[in-house]
């Protein structure tokens, strides 16, 4: 769930407050956008300050739907002689807490900060989830008497720092992160590729990263591109209770090909090294696929988006699609069985100043349908 809240910090912060405050308007030209005249929250953000409430949907199915509430601080930039606030993605802290249809549940606070005219991204993240998933025994498909429900509860801490190099677009960082978990496994003897010892452990590593970005837009990125490379070690002299280690590799292009069509792909791939827990082996990301329904030690996927706008207008049409194959050993890499989902959904220009969208997704994977709302885009990280 650290994904979930640190996303709460960035995006529905930026977006989900306004649904609670819209009342609070003294003017509602303030909602409309000068230009075309349209439904536009742009000068709401520009003012954005203060503490807000919001609430946010969950969408995953691997947890069921359900819905996150926070509080969120918003500091804005100040010129230092003159104490005015200036341009710029405010520095954000909050407290956030969900709940799902199957009992899943987190709470945490976080800050967001951007330091140095951007010339330092901070994140740091501290929480506690009690979350209920299902274990499949490989990543075929198989029947539902192959699977089993485990539940997890984790405290959790992260500590996140990337510096841009000179004026470029490139970052390096680094990253700590802390767990002790806690694992309830009924059918366990069902399953006798799990560790028990992954049931009551302290994970506690070091992540090094690099990345590469150039959007446009950082909201709903339309044009640029981002390279991630990291490698996270769990290290037992930082009080891990085993050492092991995740390698993590994503890229995603926006090539607009003018301004009605926008296509984009995505490839991605993750490598488990060491002795990972069970729970914390790669599994294929797609939407319309449940989290964790299809692990390994080795995942690689290739996803496209392809965005049409209508008639110069506020509103695009977007269809997705996707595959991927986890590999259940690094010994002998054989994949399992091709995984797919495809879909199709909308966006509606939010705020034309920050050029942020907002909209629904409709998909369909191997065995069930979802649904997914999506505030800025869906391969936010």
């Amino acid at each position: 769930m650290i994904k979930t809240l640190c996303s709460l910090l960035l995006v529905f912060a930026i977006f989900s407050s306004i649904a609670t405050s819209i009342q609070a308007q003294e003017h509602q030209s303030k909602l409309r956008d000068s230009l075309d005249n349209k439904f536009d929250v742009s000068h709401f953000l520009k003012d954005l300050h203060g503490v807000l409430p919001i609430a946010a949907p969950i969408t995953e199915p691997a947890v069921g739907y359900g819905a996150t509430v926070a509080l969120l601080y918003f500091i804005p930039k100040k010129e230092k002689e003159t104490g005015v606030k200036k341009r710029g993605i405010p520095d954000i802290a909050g407290i956030a807490g969900g709940y799902t249809s199957n009992n899943t549940w987190f709470a945490g606070m976080g800050y967001l900060g951007f330091w140095k005219d951007d010339k330092i991204r901070y994140r740091g993240v501290i929480g506690y989830g009690d979350i209920n998933l299902k274990y499949y025994r490989s990543t075929p498909i198989l029947p539902e008497d192959i699977s089993a429900l485990f539940n997890i509860q984790s405290v959790f801490v992260l500590q996140q720092a990337k510096f841009r190099l000179g004026k470029s677009d490139f970052f390096l960082g680094g990253k700590y992160m802390f767990a002790k978990t806690n694992i309830e496994f009924p059918k366990i003897f069902d399953f006798p590729e799990i560790d028990p010892l992954d049931f009551d452990i302290v994970n506690s590593g070091i992540e090094v990263i690099g990345e590469f970005e150039n959007y446009k837009n950082v909201f709903s990125p339309n044009q640029g591109m981002r390279i991630h490379l990291s490698y996270l070690q769990n290290l037992e002299f930082l009080g891990s209770d085993r050492n092991w280690g995740k390698v993590t590799f994503s890229s995603v292009f926006y090539l607009p090909v003018n301004r009605f069509w926008v296509p984009a792909f995505r490839i991605e791939s993750l490598m488990a090294t060491g002795d990972a827990p069970f729970y914390s082996k790669p599994f294929i990301g797609l939407r319309g696929v449940p989290a964790m329904r299809y692990q390994g030690d080795l995942t690689i996927l290739a996803e496209t988006e392809q965005s049409f706008n209508i008639k110069k207008s506020r509103w695009d049409l977007v269809a997705f699609g996707g595959i991927g194959t986890a590999f259940k050993s690094l010994d002998d890499l054989d994949p399992g069985e091709a995984v797919w989902s495809a879909g199709g959904g909308f966006r509606y220009l939010i705020a034309r100043l920050f050029g942020l969208k907002m909209g629904v997704d409709v998909a369909r994977g191997p065995e069930d349908w979802a649904i997914y709302v999506v505030f800025g885009s869906a391969w936010l990280r």
